[in-house]
């Protein structure tokens, strides 16, 4: 698996930060913050792409379960995840901008140095214009890797 030097400067913190997590008991690897719009497309096949190389994913289509609470349910779900990615999407710029709660996903998340953005069909220009603290955080492009190369890659930086 080749990496840029981008992805190592990214990459090495987070990888820092799960080795000091890995005792906290029940933990998932992966918590996906996504935008709604996207939990039967891009989100759907990222989730069954990292899942399938066993990692353990958070993701509310499956761990949010009828008549719970989605907020306390999301805010579970951060505390118990190894690391949080964001799937960069025209719609979750949309929800950004509304302030919805892929909003309060994200500002969890950016409060920790356990967070990788992954852009999808859209760019990092974009992303500044709604996001600067996220923008200004190099990650993974799908652009540049497929779901299956960006999947190899969080897959080996979760594995304990």
């Amino acid at each position: 698996m080749a990496y840029t030097s981008a992805e190592v400067r990214t990459l090495t913190p987070v990888r820092e930060n799960v080795e000091r997590r890995a005792t906290v008991p029940d933990l998932r690897d992966v918590f996906l913050c996504h935008a709604w719009d996207d939990r039967k497309g891009s989100a759907k096949e990222l989730h069954d792409v990292l899942e399938s190389l066993g990692v353990s994913v958070w993701f509310s289509e499956k761990d949010v379960l009828l008549g719970s609470s989605l907020l306390r349910e999301i805010d579970k779900g951060l505390a118990k995840s190894r690391v949080g990615i964001v799937l960069v999407t025209p719609a979750l710029l949309r929800r950004l901008a509304a302030e919805g709660i892929a909003d309060k996903e994200l500002s969890a998340l950016l409060a920790r140095d356990l967070l990788v953005p992954i852009i999808h069909d859209t760019t990092y220009e974009s992303l500044r214009e709604v996001s600067p603290l996220l923008g200004s955080r190099s990650g993974l492009n799908t652009a540049e890797d497929t779901f299956a190369d960006i999947a190899a890659k969080l897959a080996e930086l979760v594995a304990p």
